[in-house]
């Protein structure tokens, strides 16, 4: 049965939307996939704080762990998280697994935030002192999640 009217209009309207956003999703399916992923590793403090610590060099595992009042498993919990999220990766020299800062990492999701064209490109300077600035508090002693 064919609508007529204002409503039929506007029912049209709704599902030329409708399947416009269920063809872009399609497309997207990966990279929202991808930016859920980085926003959800990002959500946690001490995340956030072992990315900061890497911005100045690679680092060791037990190194990443010594500022945290956590157990080296919880670390391990969260370092996993990170490297999932392409934030950081790991790789193992010698007996030792060293974590290294992908600077790449962030950039899908800065292109979304750009998208909205109330943001300006991640200036990561700026967002090192971000972090810091949230980091100067308590994030330290958080559990693994």
């Amino acid at each position: 049965m064919r609508q007529s009217g204002l409503l039929g209009g506007a029912l049209r309207s709704y599902s030329t939307i409708w399947l416009t956003n269920c063809h872009r999703a399609a497309i997207s399916g990966v990279m929202t996939r991808d930016l859920d992923t980085a926003f959800s590793a990002l959500a946690d403090p001490t995340r956030r704080a072992i990315l900061s610590m890497l911005l100045e060099d690679d680092m060791a595992v037990t190194d990443v762990a010594e500022p945290f009042a956590m157990s080296l498993a919880a670390i391990s919990k969260h370092l996993g998280v990170l490297t999932t999220a392409g934030l950081i990766s790991q790789e193992k020299r010698g007996r030792v697994k060293w974590c290294k800062l992908e600077p790449d990492a962030l950039r899908a999701a800065s292109v979304w935030m750009q998208g909205f064209g109330q943001f300006e490109p991640v200036n990561l300077d700026a967002f090192e002192r971000f972090l810091e600035a949230e980091l100067s508090g308590d994030a330290y002693s958080a559990d693994a999640s």
